[in-house]
């Protein structure tokens, strides 16, 4: 138990030491230490998980630290290095209550998060699926705007209109009802894992050299893969046959059930017949008789 709960502890720390260091002006080293507490926060349960070490606090635990890491840490540091530079008081107040409602849509989608997971009736396929964007996901997709600054300089996406509608577009993401795929289950093919590879290390290599433009670049993945996930969740719920199915079996049923639809259409398909009429020409007349 302690070493899974040390890694939470570290994670929280490195959360709010990040909003510290946003408002001291160090924003390269609180993104960092955000990417950290992420870090910490993904392997923390898998490392329970290795030691059996799984316990009811622990899970508390860790629902707690995501609020602050996920939540408080990043509209803080978007309020700190964007929303109150530079501002009027007015603006300032405005750009806290933006603040405020991020913070508290993040909390929602976590409890709604824990409350899922005691459904134990619910169908298999709804585990390859979240219920609206994860908490780490929307933390990152808030902190887009300071990328932006980081990578591109002062713009129009760093104004005080457009942060606000960016956080309150993501605050709402986060509790909707938008289904986003989870990597959880996902299951690479071997044919496709060289060119994993290296998009890992094209990943890599910006990450070291162009670490803003790798995070515009996976903000916008994720926004573009909605959906692709909306959809891909329909079908799984209106074929029941296939709620217990692995996900690569679906993706081939849906695959199967395209190609029955084309060919289904492609039968059904023929040239059109014109009026003779429009043609300008006359049906074939008798001989007459004179």
């Amino acid at each position: 138990m302690i070493v899974p709960s040390t890694l939470t502890i570290l994670a929280l720390c490195a959360g709010l030491t990040a909003v510290r260091s946003a408002d001291a002006g160090n924003v390269d080293l609180a993104m960092g230490l955000l990417v950290l507490a992420a870090v910490f926060d993904g392997i923390d349960g898998r490392v329970a998980r290795m030691m059996d070490a799984t316990t009811k606090i622990g899970a508390e635990l860790d629902s707690l630290a995501d609020a602050i890491n996920f939540g408080v840490a990043p509209a803080l540091i978007v309020y700190a290095v964007v929303l109150r530079d530079n501002q009027s008081s007015a603006a300032q107040d405005f750009g806290w209550v933006v603040a405020l409602l991020f913070c508290a849509a993040i909390v929602l989608r976590l409890a709604r998060f824990n409350t899922l997971l005691d459904d134990h009736d619910a169908p298999q396929y709804t585990k390859d699926y979240f219920v609206g964007v994860p908490a780490p996901a929307a933390a990152v997709m808030a902190l887009l705007p300071i990328g932006l600054q980081q990578h591109f300089g002062e713009g129009w996406w760093v104004s005080m209109p457009v942060v606000a509608a960016w956080l309150l577009f993501i605050g709402l993401l986060a509790v909707s009802r938008v289904p986003t795929l989870s990597m959880k289950s996902a299951n690479i093919r071997p044919s496709a894992l060289a060119g994993l590879l290296f998009i890992v290390a094209a990943a890599a290599a910006l990450m070291f050299t162009f670490p803003y433009l790798l995070m515009i670049i996976i903000v916008s993945a994720y926004l573009i893969h909605i959906p692709f996930a909306w959809r891909s969740q329909r079908w799984a719920a209106a074929h029941h046959e296939h709620w217990d199915a692995p996900a690569r079996d679906r993706r081939l049923q849906r695959r199967d059930e395209r190609r029955q639809a084309v060919a289904d259409g492609s039968r059904r398909r023929v040239m059109p017949q014109r009026s003779t009429a429009r043609l300008g020409l006359r049906r074939p007349q008798g001989p007459r008789e004179d």
